[in-house]
């Protein structure tokens, strides 16, 4: 067993009597952050007609998702960094007192062009929270222990994530789609006061005054948000070949070349050359980055072809997607059991190589088929990704000492978030190329859906959705196979777990 019996010590939350109900209260903070990050990535889905009714704007109506994903994903690094510079507590309290004022400001929109600045301002704080709460999740709690906070943030993250549309549909249907906003400020104001109240850090060293890559985070922060803009618009907004999206990733790769350079001069780099130096680190990297790409099959697509395939009902569609919060929490709670016996990296090879397989094994069931077979594969899907992340991000984070976890544990979740971004234009492009050449002209899924449920589609359409659905899955089983690989050949056999 590689781990052994290593403990990583706990934060100073354990250091007085009471330290076992500080790092409770502590918990409890951290699980509500990351239920309000969860459920604003998606909350706004299912009200889209009412804000666009009450504000207009529906041509641009879509960065109220685009907006507050990319400021997320753009500011990991940069909080990760801070994180480890300044304490986990600070940047703790700074994100989520601006995603709070993000979230009223959003309910005080009184245009979309408002709402969509608001909105990027709570993907700003979004950022902070992220990242933060799966840093301190691993300060908290020893190597042993760490399964368990990691399994129960698991299970906020996905039941939120799921919940959102649901919770938002009602508040705009039975009160007012501002709720959506507003419900933000009573429980990030508990969690808020709980940081505040019960995390204590321990002292940094007086006389070093930390230096700060301001640079650097600029540059990240356009480069990111020009590559992300390119990938999210690209196909929607614009053409892919078009002048607007050969012009931003363009740019992109011209910032790119300006964040390597500024970096490289970095006293104190947002993105250190270690991360991907490191050979634990980034091979943990990339094989979550595919995770982020074949996730985004089943949570962009399944949905459609439940509905439009299946003949479902949108709450059955729904419930087919949505087991696979069950099983994923469960076993990446198991994982422990696991990955002690026969350690991280080989934990999540078997659970990335079944993942493969049941992504693998989707386009060859039976047309139209019965709802309970996709049901039994995300069951086993959800399963299988609980026994791949968790291990990778359990022991990635081990390798490195608290000065470090931050920049890790924001490395490997940009990673991820990029890998959703890019999965979702790629695989957009996939179910579109196939449906436009099995009915001809430029189809795409979205006004093929809509004639479907309009009634107006024949049957060919049907197989149609059905066959493009089938290639993305088969995509994502590529990308599965890709992180599977990585891990193979990438990964050290044993993870350089260090004991604090």
């Amino acid at each position: 067993m590689d781990q052994g019996d290593t403990d990583i010590q706990p934060a100073a939350t354990d250091a007085d009597p009471h330290g076992s109900q500080r790092r409770g209260a502590v918990v409890a903070a951290l699980m509500l952050a990351m239920a309000l990050a969860a459920l604003d990535a998606t909350i706004v889905s299912t009200a889209v007609p009412q804000i666009v009714g009450d504000l207009g704007g529906f041509s641009v109506f879509s960065w109220l998702f685009s907006g507050y994903l990319l400021a997320v994903t753009v500011t990991l690094p940069v909080y990760g960094k801070l994180s480890d510079t300044f304490g986990r507590k600070p940047v703790l309290v700074a994100g989520a007192a601006l995603f709070l004022l993000g979230s009223l400001l959003c309910a005080l929109a009184w245009n979309m062009a408002a709402l969509i600045a608001f909105r990027v301002v709570q993907g700003l704080g979004g950022g902070a929270l992220q990242g933060t709460v799966q840093t301190l999740a691993a300060d908290l709690y020893p190597l042993k222990e760490r399964p368990k906070i990691q399994s129960k943030l698991s299970t906020v993250w996905a039941v939120s994530a799921v919940a959102g549309p649901g919770v938002g549909g009602v508040l705009a249907a039975y009160a007012d789609w501002r709720w959506i906003f507003l419900v933000n400020l009573p429980i990030g104001a508990v969690a808020l006061w709980l940081i505040v109240r019960h995390l204590h850090e321990p002292e940094r060293t007086p006389g070093v005054r930390p230096r700060i890559d301001w640079a650097g985070a600029l540059a990240v922060f356009a480069c990111g948000g020009v590559l992300l803009t390119a990938l999210v618009q690209g196909g929607v907004a614009w053409p892919w070949l078009s002048a607007p999206s050969l012009g931003l990733f363009g740019t992109g790769l011209v910032l790119v070349a300006v964040v390597v350079a500024v970096e490289r001069r970095a006293a104190e780099p947002i993105i250190p050359g270690w991360v991907w130096r490191r050979r634990t680190i980034a091979a943990v990297n990339l094989a979550l980055g595919a995770l982020g790409l074949l996730m985004v099959a089943p949570s962009v697509f399944l949905p459609t072809y439940a509905q439009s395939v299946l003949g479902l009902a949108p709450v059955a569609a729904g419930f087919v997607l949505s087991v696979w919060t069950l099983s994923w929490p469960v076993s990446a709670a198991l994982s422990q059991h696991v990955y002690r016996r026969i350690g991280f990296r080989n934990t999540a090879m078997l659970g990335i190589g079944t993942a493969a397989l049941v992504l693998f094994a989707f386009p060859f069931l039976p047309y139209p088929g019965a709802a309970w077979q996709p049901t039994l594969l995300m069951l086993v899907l959800g399963a299988a990704l609980g026994l791949f992340q968790l291990p990778l991000i359990v022991g990635v984070q081990s390798t490195v000492g608290w000065a470090e976890r931050g920049t890790t544990t924001a490395s490997v979740l940009f990673c991820r978030q990029i890998g959703q971004t890019f999965g979702a234009a790629l695989f957009g492009a996939v179910a579109n190329g196939v449906l436009a050449a099995r009915l001809g002209g430029a189809s795409d899924l979205d006004s093929v859906t809509r004639a479907l449920d309009a009634g107006t589609a024949p049957e060919t359409t049907r197989r149609a959705i059905a066959d493009a659905v089938h290639a993305v899955y088969l995509g994502a089983s590529c990308a599965a196979a890709l992180a599977f690989l990585v891990l193979l050949f990438l990964a050290p056999r044993k993870f350089p777990v260090l004991a604090d």
